[in-house]
Parts: structure tokens; sequence; C-alpha cells
């Protein structure tokens, strides 16, 4: 495609709301998986420290 001035390109040939849409929410949700993914894996480390306190309290308390 060929376009003959910067207003047409960012015309995108009357589809200007979809592709320019479609790129910003693309381009938020590449920027924002990271810190989901980060705060998933503390939630899941946490969990885990929790659940292996249980553990080790649960166990203390059979051998007392």
């Amino acid at each position: 495609m060929q376009w003959n001035s910067v207003g047409e390109f960012f015309a995108m040939g009357g589809y200007a709301l979809y592709v320019w849409g479609s790129f910003g929410a693309c381009a938020l949700l590449m920027i924002a998986e990271p810190f989901l993914a980060k705060r998933r894996l503390s939630d899941v480390r946490k969990s885990l420290a929790r659940e292996r306190l249980a553990d080790e309290l649960e166990l203390q308390q059979k051998n007392s």
C-alpha cells in the first residue's frame, strides 16, 4: 500500500479506528503482561511459603 501523505497513512484508508485501536490494545497488553506475570509469581511464592509453614506447624504438633 502506498500513501501520499502522513495524513493518509494515519487514516489507513478509512480503517484508522480499527487499525490504531487494535495496535493500541496489543501494545497495552504487551506492556502489562510482564507486570501481571511478576505479580502472579509473587502470589504463588507467598502461597507456597504459607503452605510450607502450615505443614511444618502440623508436623511439630504431631511430634509434640
